[in-house]
């Protein structure tokens, strides 16, 4: 009879702080840190007003499913299409961050 091996959960935090360690992974993941920052935002900002995505999709003047693939992550939204859902939820667009310099 074959031996079964024992699986082992782990918290997506402990897996996380492991993959932090990793130059590559943590440059990758600092690299996406604007756009996790900005869908997060954005969707507490419309589960605290209590708006469906059908219903935010319906006041930006887009389908439901681009609210989802926004939210998901599984877009690459424009500027522009942002700043049409931060106008829906009655929200001001502020962008800070790094600044930005010439490549050497």
């Amino acid at each position: 009879m074959k031996k079964v091996k024992k699986l082992e959960f782990r918290s997506f935090d402990s897996l996380k702080a492991k993959w932090m360690k990793d130059p590559e992974f943590k440059k990758a993941y600092d690299d996406l840190e604007l756009e996790f920052t900005l869908i997060r935002a954005i969707l507490e900002q419309r589960e605290r007003r209590g708006i469906t995505q059908k219903q935010l999709a319906e006041k930006v003047g887009t389908k439901q499913s681009a609210i989802a693939r926004f939210e998901s992550g599984n877009a690459n939204p424009t500027l522009a299409f942002v700043k049409r859902l931060s106008d829906a939820l009655d929200l001001t667009l502020t962008v800070q961050g790094k600044s930005v310099s010439e490549r050497q």
